[in-house]
């Protein structure tokens, strides 16, 4: 792993949309000026069910500019810790439905161990440190999502000593 403060040279590729993406074009794109040996994804997808109740909608709120900082700032510190050939992150806001794209996360390196770490590594900052809020709609009424002691959890087994 590289130091904390080393300067970042991967591609960085960070997109905060409104509109739903297509995970198949997104990894052909992604893929089309990469060489590694190893490419890992993750797609985010809204659920059905939020504990107990049944979720129709989630809407999500955040603030333009602050979010996309934070996203390129959490992926290039997974390219300081990870030698990664290649990183995108694609997070929506707006009105979601269940079934719905929510995330896409891809990450390229040479060795698998690598990429499935890094996009982990992702997926556990951006659930805890990416500032989007979340509102969903159920049938006992509207709600905020509070943070979830499992979430803080895995994004804490990343922090350094």
């Amino acid at each position: 792993m590289a130091g904390m403060n080393a300067p970042v040279k991967t591609p960085v590729i960070v997109k905060v949309q409104e509109a739903p993406f297509d995970v198949a074009a997104e990894y052909a794109a992604f893929r089309a000026d990469v060489c590694c040996g190893a490419v890992v994804s993750f797609t985010g997808i809204v659920r059905e069910h939020g504990g107990d109740a049944r979720i129709s909608a989630m809407t999500l709120e955040h603030y333009p500019g602050m979010t996309e900082r934070a996203i390129t700032e959490i992926c290039e510190e997974a390219c300081r810790r990870w030698p990664l050939k290649k990183v995108l992150a694609i997070h929506r806001y707006g009105r979601l439905e269940p079934d719905e794209d929510i995330v896409l996360v891809i990450t390229a390196s040479d060795h698998r161990k690598d990429a499935f770490e890094a996009a982990q590594f992702l997926m556990d900052w951006l659930k805890t440190k990416a500032p989007f809020w979340k509102l969903e709609e159920t049938e006992k009424g509207a709600r905020w999502v509070e943070a979830k002691a499992t979430d803080d959890a895995a994004a804490a087994r990343w922090e350094k000593a």
